[in-house]
């Protein structure tokens, strides 16, 4: 074989008259009449060919046959292109290679879609031949950022005195979240290990080890329903730190994202991310991973209409509800049509209605002025100092779910109205999570982030009388309306571990069966420790600029779980189930 001497990336005017080799696939073939000038690419570029009948016939004849996706070597001597034909916006656009000898090493079949970043191609095809939507330059470029990432990470913390130290994939199932994928034991028939869904247990133990600074880059595991940003295997930086408080893992974190940005994107970052706490991104964003690239805050106008004589104000305050808006600039344009199709929105997510209020410079208009009274609608325009052609929305009803509404509602007015600048980067800090959430289906309190996360001092002694009220240490980091990492300060002592446990209703038995390795950890010089978790797939989808993580990571599922190329998951053998000590039951519906 005519093994490359240089890629089909770097070649230049440098190499003029030079004699060397590529080797590569058949990106385009153009045959001109006199000449075939074909684009010969590999993941670092493209490189253009020409065979020249006058210089080999042979050879010419060869080129003539060659077809998309071939792969090819080649020896020929670097030529300057004629001035009317270089391309300055391509690394190899001064030059061509003049070709002497052509080695065909493998022919291809007719792909089933053209590898071409501009053209459109079904989500299922492209999956079920993976290996050629790889080859598409857009692709490429992900994985290679991905790759670029991986080394800037493991380089900013070991140069801060992480340790990387790898924990089982083989673990004890200890469901708290979402449901474990299981593995069956050979050895021990009828007991399965778990994948798992978070070091988290073992980095507390190597906490307690001594390693007071840890890190990994992960492979995790979730057996749940899949989103645009969600796999049921993904990639995570895992880090902990002991004898520390949130700042300092919150610290090193974002001073990480500042490398990551700095390195890739060419952004330096010389200011401290905002923070706010979860009540506030709530009440302001509703949600805790607010998009801070644009206004549009939500205002609570609960106050104003605390005496109002509409029934629906009074009704939602009488139960303990809030009324709250979102207000909008320049909304001239805002038909009766668009803010129909606003309001069917909001109700398509659980909202009974939309109101809104348009003020046109001296009075309010809209279907609700009606049940207001004068004093209400001056008292309003005041407060929110309307101004002419603003538009306000309004939603009343339960509290949290009508804060929930008017985020989702925010994101859609910016959408509409293309209030994001996509090259804007915008970080933040939430902080003071509730601890506790109450599960209705199971009836019991659950662990809003998991069952190891540590109370506000202040808080303790609200998790007997009042465990709603509970504000834990965490913190999460949100780029751009995207929860990018998540972390903790943890409970290192028993006592207060399992007054937590009791609080989720996890019986001392259960707690010692799934936990007692931990426990008894705990009890043997436990520092204080603390860490965070970065979404290292959502990460890299953020940086690329892409729309899904599927289209950063190399061999993704569909977003049923499946993966089409090589036909996840698939049926295990009659032997195989044997040996396992397992028997498939069918539901009555497969029979």
């Amino acid at each position: 074989m005519l093994k490359r001497t240089n890629t089909c990336g770097e070649l230049n005017s440098n190499y003029i008259d030079e004699i060397v080799r590529l080797n590569g696939w058949v990106k385009k073939s153009r045959n001109l009449g006199g000449l075939i000038f074909i684009d010969l690419k590999d993941r670092y570029g493209f490189t253009q060919l020409v065979f020249d009948p006058n210089k080999n016939k042979e050879i010419y004849n060869a080129a003539k046959s060659l077809r998309m996706e071939d792969v090819i070597a080649i020896e020929g001597c670097v030529k300057s292109r004629p001035t009317e034909m270089k391309n300055q916006d391509m690394k190899t656009g001064e030059i061509e290679i003049e070709i002497k000898q052509l080695e065909i090493l493998n022919q291809a079949e007719t792909t089933p879609f053209e590898i071409d970043n501009t053209i459109e191609i079904h989500e299922e095809t492209k999956l079920k031949y993976r290996y050629l939507d790889l080859r598409r330059e857009s692709l490429q470029k992900n994985i290679l950022l991905r790759s670029k990432l991986y080394k800037i990470v493991r380089d900013f913390l070991v140069e801060n005195d992480f340790v990387e130290i790898e924990t089982p994939y083989l673990m004890r199932s200890t469901p708290e979240g979402a449901r474990d994928f299981l593995v069956p034991s050979r050895n021990y028939k009828g007991s399965f290990y778990a994948l798992p869904q978070s070091p988290q247990t073992y980095k507390q133990i190597l906490m307690i080890a001594g390693f007071d600074k840890y890190f990994q880059i992960v492979k995790c595991f979730r057996d749940e329903d899949l989103r645009r940003d969600r796999q049921p295997e993904f990639t995570q930086i895992d880090m902990e730190m002991s004898f520390v408080e949130e700042e300092d893992v919150m610290n090193v974190a974002e001073n990480l994202v500042k490398k990551i940005y700095s390195k890739l994107s060419n952004i330096n970052i010389d200011y401290s991310f905002p923070v706010l706490s979860f009540e506030e991104a709530f009440s302001l964003y509703g949600t805790d991973k607010p998009d801070t690239r644009f206004d549009l805050k939500i205002k609570d106008l609960s106050n104003l209409f605390s005496d109002s004589g509409f029934n629906l104000f009074t009704n939602v305050l009488k139960n303990e509800g809030i009324i709250a808006g979102i207000q909008i600039d320049n909304a001239q344009d805002f038909s009766r049509k668009k803010i129909d199709n606003f309001t069917d929105y909001v109700k398509s997510l659980g909202a009974s209605g939309l109101l809104w209020f348009k003020y046109n410079g001296e009075m309010l208009s809209g279907p609700a002025v009606k049940f207001l009274h004068k004093n209400e609608q001056d008292n309003l325009i005041k407060e929110i100092n309307f101004k002419n052609n603003q538009l306000l929305f309004i939603i009343a009803g339960e509290k949290e779910n009508s804060l929930s509404i008017l985020g989702n509602l925010r994101l859609k007015i910016a959408d509409q109205l293309n209030l994001i600048n996509e090259k804007d980067f915008n970080p933040l800090w939430v902080i003071k999570f509730p601890m506790l959430e109450f599960d209705e289906n199971e009836q019991r309190y659950i662990a809003r982030h998991h069952p190891f996360t540590s109370p506000l001092e202040e808080d303790m002694i609200l998790l007997q009388e009042n465990p709603e009220a509970v504000r834990a240490k965490a913190y999460d980091l949100v780029i751009n309306g995207n929860e990018i990492a998540g972390g903790s300060i943890r409970i290192h002592k028993r006592s207060l571990q399992k007054k937590v446990f009791n609080m989720l209703n996890i019986s001392d038995k259960e707690a010692e069966d799934k936990f007692g390795f931990l426990l008894q950890a705990l009890d043997y010089g436990a520092p204080p420790h603390g860490g965070i978790a970065f979404g290292f797939d959502r990460l890299v989808m953020i940086l690329a600029g892409a729309q899904s993580i599927r289209e950063v990571i190399a061999f993704p599922k569909t977003t049923s779980a499946l993966s089409l190329m090589d036909s996840a998951p698939s049926v295990a053998s009659e032997e195989q189930l044997i040996e396992l000590g397992l028997q498939i039951i069918k539901n009555s519906e497969e029979n």
